[in-house]
């Protein structure tokens, strides 16, 4: 009776700014909860792997094919250690010169670009790439208050230091400056945090941005992950472990399994909620319906795997995606084929996806550890990006090396099944993919994916043709220029005419004006691609002329539809210590 008085005198004591106040935190509260809702856009990747690995398609193509990019390190790669290389497992995913970047490009000047981490090199050049792709100029990224996730878990680079650090040292190497560095060259304004979870840290940053994106703490979130093996001293520790290979072969779910190899990689992705980014026309690689974070917890050691968490955590997952084992058809699996991790992390998807008695379509399992070796802090972006492509593509890669079923692992009755060759999606399968990523930390996380839905059926009739008289490219430099124009020419060369506007408008609006500009006016792709290659070759043609750097960009009434592209053509320098007497030019 008391408590009903007070609400009356309250209701009475209620005045119109009071109910006001009211109606707008209810509608807060209304709107918070829709965005919650909301399924994420993977809008925009970049990524580095090795095999020579840069781009989607490369990508696709190395897994399709089952590739093993795994080899011995490379002689140029042994500084400043030596033969203390030879002293520990030395086969792994090595990527190509990593001690060269573009330091001018990002305003990084000689002394501080040899203390850069060149894990943070890379960062700044494949979000550049990633944002590129998504079709988002920096600019547009800052205006938007974007927030970035990185996760970084390894800092090698420190054991270069020959000399006692200094302040570009201090600046250049810890993890946080990583995310940081980032957010101040590119004038990101939203949440920047480095994530080190150690082999799950970069799935854990796609978490972390789709939470920030449904409770609107930012816009655009960029999220991935990097990974350098620069120093044996990383190698041995965990080969104490014994979770190394010895013979630098990555066997997941194999009889033969005897441990991972360590490698190198990034990835990133750029994310916005699925009703922004069909709102602004973006294009939609992959759409993540739901994941999820959890611990081991007290498990039978600090390192070792929980079956019953792992469990818990893909069935979390799915409750987030509003989804039932029925959906999955696919999982890239954590997998680093080692005899104690394998078995478990199949038991659990078993619990949570397995078909009773084997009814129904399978599930295809799958590792990109068996092609790349293990990316630890990339690996669970990398893992995404595989099942992104899958779902693209609707089929799954085999997996390298697989040819016996560990002994320890039992499929039977389960539906789960693993593929020895490129196998189209399974009829009547599960239209979403399943991503594992375990920490040797305790910290485990899984995403699930779906495929975009297809673009609206056109109108019947003939589609109006977009009228295109040009469009403009830039780069930092006449060289850059130059190279980038042969680039686009050649990209010309192989698309639809139908295509042109939506190049027109990515080379024009999607990319951020630098400043060497050029403005090409062209009414079709084959003069386009001409004007351009003679570009290339250092001419002027009647079609081109230069465009002052601070003039708003032409060609506004473009529609906005957003074409693959070549990736910027990066004048990159060598930057090592021992350089120090040859600084680069620049």
């Amino acid at each position: 009776m008391e408590q009903d008085s007070g609400r009356a005198a309250g209701a009475a004591r209620a005045t119109p700014v009071s109910r006001a106040m009211e109606t707008i935190r209810a509608l807060r509260e209304e709107l918070a909860a829709l965005r919650g809702a909301q399924p994420v856009a993977v809008v925009g990747v970049g990524l580095r792997a090795p095999g020579g690995i840069e781009d989607l398609d490369g990508y696709w193509s190395a897994l399709a094919s089952g590739a093993d990019a795994v080899r011995p390190i490379p002689q140029s790669r042994r500084a400043p250690f030596g033969e203390a290389w030879d002293e520990v497992p030395h086969r792994g995913g090595f990527l190509d010169e990593v001690l060269e970047f573009d330091g001018p490009f990002f305003g990084v000047a000689p002394r501080e670009g040899r203390s850069l981490d060149p894990q943070h090199r890379m960062l700044l050049e494949v979000v550049w790439e990633a944002l590129d792709d998504a079709g988002i100029p920096a600019g547009r990224a800052a205006a938007a208050a974007a927030g970035l996730y990185v996760g970084i878990t390894g800092q090698d680079y420190r054991e270069w230091m020959r000399e006692g650090p200094d302040s570009y040292w201090a600046t250049g190497n810890g993890h946080c400056f990583s995310a940081g560095r980032l957010a101040h060259t590119l004038g990101l304004t939203g949440p920047a945090m480095a994530v080190d979870t150690a082999c799950s840290s970069s799935l854990v940053t796609v978490h972390l941005a789709r939470q920030a994106l449904r409770s609107g703490e930012c816009d655009i979130a960029v999220a991935g992950g990097v990974n350098l093996v620069l120093s044996p001293h990383g190698t041995a520790l965990a080969a104490r472990t014994g979770a190394l290979s010895p013979d630098g072969v990555c066997r997941p779910f194999d009889a033969r399994a005897n441990g991972f190899t360590r490698s190198e990689g990034c990835g990133i992705v750029v994310l916005k909620r699925l009703a922004d980014a069909v709102r602004d026309g973006d294009r939609v690689h992959a759409v993540i319906h739901g994941s999820a974070v959890n611990h081991d917890g007290r498990a039978s050691g600090f390192t070792a795997p929980n079956v019953l968490a792992q469990t818990r955590l893909v069935e979390r997952a799915l409750a987030e995606a509003g989804l039932g084992p029925a959906d999955i058809g696919h999982v890239e699996a954590h997998g680093t084929g080692t005899s104690l991790g394998d078995p478990i992390e199949v038991e659990a998807l078993a619990a949570a996806l397995g078909r009773p008695g084997g009814a129904g379509a399978p599930v295809l399992l799958g590792s990109a550890k068996a092609n790349l070796g293990h990316t630890e802090s990339a690996a669970g972006v990398l893992g995404l990006i595989k099942a992104m492509l899958s779902l693209r593509h609707r089929a799954v890669p085999p997996v390298p090396h697989f040819t016996t079923l560990n002994p320890r692992i039992d499929l039977s009755g389960t539906g789960l099944r693993i593929p020895t060759e490129l196998e189209p999606w399974p009829a009547g399968a599960g239209a979403y993919a399943g991503v594992s990523s375990f920490g040797m930390s305790g910290t485990n996380a899984h995403v699930v994916l779906g495929a975009p839905a297809p673009d609206p059926a056109p109108a019947a009739g003939p589609a109006a043709a977009v009228a295109v008289t040009g469009f403009e490219v830039s780069a930092r430099t006449p060289a850059a220029l130059r190279s980038y124009a042969a680039r686009l020419a050649a990209r010309l060369a192989g698309i639809k005419d139908e295509e042109y506007a939506a190049f027109a408008y990515t080379v024009t609006h999607g990319r951020t004006a630098l400043a060497t500009r050029i403005r090409v006016e062209a009414s079709d792709r084959h003069r386009a691609a001409a004007a351009l290659g003679a570009v290339a070759e250092g001419l002027t043609p009647p079609e081109v002329r230069e465009v002052a750097a601070d003039t708003a960009p032409g060609f506004a009434d473009l529609p906005r539809r957003v074409l693959d592209l070549p990736a910027y053509p990066w004048e990159r320098r060598r930057y090592a210590p021992f350089d120090a007497e040859r600084p680069p030019a620049g």
